[in-house]
């Protein structure tokens, strides 16, 4: 008894030292964050060596570190969880095309800014002397990133002017959509723009400005004093000329920037956004206002969800019976055939199904998003299906069926009246615990655009810097349509359930 008591001791006292373990760092070392993934040209992996890093945000992040007598340190964090990481203290700064915005400066410390960038419009060559401003594109669907200044700028837009706002996950694919005609036009910063068209062709970049910004970077309000020598340290850049020799480096200089840094060097107020009056930043409104703004957003999101979930649900079923149905009674190369669908489709993410439907295939088929978000969803789980099913039709005792031919039964008989409703009655209960596995998995088809609950939940806990509610809320959602969804099945299986022998 005694022993065990010392070694509950013992791992309680582990558990409550982990964290200060975990986050014990050495203080020689100066952790930044970054998303190297579509990070370009703030961050991304170097071509000629994938473990490097390069990018300006890259060599910003070890100027200061220089500066302030510290050895840098990359932390891979996903762009979208930056700000959280930030706060419970992963790195010291998040960096990477961090936007100053109200948000950041309610729930974060921000630096002083270091590069000032412009909203543009970027539009087909066709359309360059068609849409100039958003007022052109009322009714027109826009694409940009998802919890962006340019998607805030296009959500106050949408109820006056009927825009169809697309939100993305990277910049790669909105320009490329737009090129293909999906969107009629993108709104995002300069810095992406431009980088985009030197290598995607067939779209222009207006030349007024819808907004006004900069780039910061963000430490936890506990590193306010932290915070405080990097802008020392990015001051003295200015002075020097060492932020201006690395945006040169990489042809993003402007006089823009001189006017910034004189302002900075001053220490005049920079507004975190001019030339457009946004709603007010989620972050400054109370948790409940800020939640009842959003709260539409989410049901309507969850309707995409359910809806989505169902209908794909139904394709699979069909799909799974008739794939199990042909394995089962097809000849031997339709066997091979379905086999070798079943294993690719299984043996593949399903991420890249999805890319494959909407993007790979797109010069030959362009797929409205939501179809070929229903179609990659079905496909795959498809497959999963039809092993479920063809497992209960095999299951079936072959005396049953060897007894149904002697009376006379035909095939198509003895699969309708004998073997496929007590195979039913096998697969109901794996195939419910994968209708609410597809449930959840929906979340995936916002690499597609398609604002489910979950993307727009992750929109929300980025305006408002904090998955806390919005966390809770998703949670919920889900929970609210996959428990009667789940009852029914049980209720299903009571009335259908094989009796027992």
């Amino acid at each position: 008894m005694r022993r065990c008591s010392v070694l509950a001791a013992l791992v309680a006292a582990l558990i409550v030292a982990a964290p200060s373990v975990l986050r014990a760092q050495d203080p020689r070392v100066f952790r930044w964050a970054g998303d190297p993934e579509g990070g370009a040209p703030y961050v991304e992996a170097s071509p000629t060596n994938p473990e490097a890093l390069i990018g300006f945000d890259v060599e910003i992040a070890e100027l200061i570190a220089r500066g302030l007598h510290l050895a840098p340190k990359f932390v891979l964090i996903e762009f979208s969880s930056i700000d959280q990481s930030i706060a419970r203290g992963d790195a010291e700064i998040g960096m990477g095309g961090i936007e100053d915005t109200p948000a950041h400066r309610a729930t974060l410390s921000v630096t002083v800014p270091y590069y000032e960038f412009r909203e543009v419009l970027s539009v087909r060559d066709a359309d360059a002397g068609r849409y100039r401003t958003l007022q052109d594109l009322a009714g027109r669907r826009v694409g940009t990133l998802g919890g962006t200044i340019a998607y805030d700028i296009l959500l106050k837009a949408q109820p006056q002017l009927g825009l169809v706002v697309v939100p993305y996950e990277d910049d790669v694919h909105p320009y490329q959509d737009l090129v293909l005609g999906r969107v009629d036009a993108v709104l995002l910063d300069n810095v992406l723009a431009e980088r985009r068209k030197r290598t995607i062709s067939g779209f222009a970049i207006q030349p007024e400005s819808i907004a006004t910004s900069h780039y910061v970077g963000v430490l936890s309000t506990a590193n306010a004093a932290l915070r405080d020598r990097v802008d020392e340290v990015l001051r003295g850049a200015m002075r020097d000329g060492a932020l201006e020799a690395i945006f040169r480096k990489w042809e993003l200089w402007s006089d823009d920037q001189a006017a910034l840094y004189r302002r900075v060097l001053a220490r005049e107020e920079v507004a975190p956004i001019t030339g457009v009056d946004l709603i007010e930043a989620s972050a400054t409104l109370t948790k409940w206002a800020a939640t009842k703004r959003y709260l539409p957003a989410l049901l309507r999101a969850s309707l995409i969800t359910i809806v989505l979930s169902c209908v794909a649900m139904l394709l699979a079923v069909t799909v799974g019976v008739l794939i199990a149905s042909g394995r089962v009674y097809g000849s031997a190369p339709l066997r091979w055939l379905l086999t070798g669908y079943v294993e690719l489709m299984r043996g593949t993410p399903i991420l890249l199904q999805l890319f494959v439907l909407y993007y790979g295939i797109a010069s030959a088929v362009k797929l409205p998003a939501f179809v070929a978000a229903l179609l990659g969803l079905a496909l795959n789980y498809g497959a999963y299906e039809s092993e479920i099913y063809r497992g209960a039709l095999e299951s079936i005792s072959p005396g049953q069926l060897e007894a149904a031919r002697t009376l006379g039964f035909s095939e198509r008989q003895i699969l309708w009246l004998i073997r496929g409703p007590q195979a039913f009655r096998l697969a109901l209960p794996p195939m419910t615990n994968d209708f609410v596995a597809l449930l959840k998995d929906s979340a995936l088809v916002s690499v597609l655009t398609v604002v489910e609950l979950t993307k727009q939940t992750q929109i929300f806990a980025t305006n408002l810097g904090s998955w806390v509610i919005p966390g809770f809320l998703c949670a919920g959602l889900y929970l609210a349509m996959s428990l009667p969804l789940s009852a029914l099945a049980r209720r299903f299986e009571q009335r259908w359930k094989a009796p027992t022998q």
